[in-house]
């Protein structure tokens, strides 16, 4: 089903033409911003000098220190009475992205996630439970905006209080949950533990964190839900830049509303289709907060496929952060890899938490993993086998060496927004 075919379909010149217009457009707006137009003097490139869409190589990128550099309003493109709502990253790492939209890029906003709802098949005859945080974190609203455009009966539960979330699913009747993917877990337990398996569930839309197709079972089984993927930032709106069609084969960036690179993150160069690297966005319709070749920080690539559903291009589901990438003793590694490998044992529970340290000059990984409760109670013997077992697994897809500790079921902390599974302890020892 489409929400607004012309535009998902898009291609070709014509495509091609509708960014060029809107890159210049935004170039333009950017300048109203200090920041960009002493950027674009210093570059030397300005609108004009745009005459195709690869001419935007010609910008230099935007990086998040950057936008803190503007705390609170300076990377507004338009007076604040014009702006009618603030989001903000969540600041974990410093000063928090204050992001400003204008009513028009509310309804924008609002139009890509009707999209989104609608290409899972989504209707007017869904009730949907929006499990996420409300406020400042932009999961909770936009896709609240979006529902209720589609017509669909919204059920703002946001995040906690799991035991009447589970009551409502089942007492409203609801068809489709937003969750976080952790939560989703997390909400699963609780339902099984209440004797519950939620049967009018039948859609599941999860994002702002990465998660592994052995996730993705592991809910469908729990919940009785076809999973989608969900994927997008504050920076730009919020979530639902881009998302899985029902052939759950990538990722559609909705062309006409972002220009989508994939560039080495060491040198800058920009990659061709089916090369992995580092994600860059430039929205082309945000009027309060335009931004030029933002890099994101996110690893993916751009699939070359054409997708049965006749949208355009995908991006490959993500691997993770490249600010989430733990190097160990020279190795790459990403959570999503170690939850990919423990989802596919089956003795193994669903938490587990990650301890990075530095001992004796060298980097030491400690996995903590809960085993499922017909294991755990098990002979030594069956538990030392099963450690062996994910130590096996993960040194043969890491390449590096962990310690498991084996802990109890339910024993392990649980997330109702993001998950924080890595505790690395390697920053005060140089």
């Amino acid at each position: 089903m489409f929400w607004n075919k012309e535009m998902e379909t898009l291609k070709g010149d014509a495509l091609e033409s509708l960014q060029l217009k809107r890159l210049k457009w935004t170039i333009r707006q950017a300048e109203n911003i200090p920041f960009y137009k002493k950027m674009l003097n210093e570059s030397g490139v300005d609108a004009d000098g745009i005459r195709k869409v690869s001419d935007i190589r010609k910008l230099p990128f935007t990086r998040k220190t950057d936008l803190r550099t503007g705390y609170p309003f300076g990377f507004f493109a338009v007076p604040k009475k014009q702006v009618v709502r603030i989001h903000t990253t969540s600041g974990t790492t410093g000063k928090p992205t204050v992001v400003g939209y204008t009513r028009q890029d509310l309804d924008n906003w609002s139009e890509l996630i009707a999209r989104n709802m609608t290409m899972v098949g989504l209707t007017d005859e869904d009730t949907f439970q929006n499990a996420v945080n409300y406020g400042l974190f932009t999961g909770g609203l936009g896709f609240h905006y979006g529902a209720e455009k589609i017509g669909m009966t919204v059920v703002p539960s946001g995040t906690g209080n799991t035991k009447r979330q589970i009551e409502m699913i089942n007492d409203f009747g609801v068809t489709a949950l937003h969750a976080t993917p952790s939560y989703a877990m997390h909400l699963a337990e609780v339902a099984e533990s209440m004797g519950t398996d939620l049967p009018t569930l039948k859609t599941g839309l999860f994002g702002a964190e990465p998660w592994s197709d052995n996730m993705r079972k592991a809910l469908e089984q729990k919940l009785n839900v076809r999973a989608f993927d969900s994927y997008g930032m504050s920076e730009m709106y919020g979530p639902g830049a881009a998302f899985e069609c029902e052939e759950r084969n990538g990722l559609h960036f909705w062309h006409d509303s972002y220009i989508v690179e994939i560039i080495d993150p060491k040198t800058g160069e920009v990659l061709e289709p089916g090369q992995k690297g580092e994600l860059v966005v430039t929205p082309i319709v945000k009027e309060a907060m335009p931004l030029l070749r933002y890099r994101t920080g996110d690893i993916t690539m751009i699939l070359e496929d054409e997708c049965p559903c006749g949208r355009g291009a995908k991006i490959a589901r993500l691997t993770g952060r490249s600010d989430d990438m733990l190097v160990i003793r020279g190795i790459n590694v990403f959570p999503s890899q170690i939850e990919d490998v423990l989802q596919s044992i089956p003795e193994v529970g669903d938490q587990f938490m990650v301890y990075v340290d530095r001992v004796n000059h060298l980097d030491e990984m400690k996995i903590e993993v809960e085993i499922k409760k017909e294991f755990f109670n098990g002979e030594l013997r069956d538990l030392e086998r099963i450690q062996r077992k994910i130590q096996d697994q993960l040194k043969a897809i890491l390449q590096v060496r962990t310690e498991i500790a084996l802990v109890e079921p339910e024993s392990l902390p649980r997330f109702e927004g993001k998950a924080k599974r890595v505790i690395d302890k390697r920053g005060d020892k140089f």
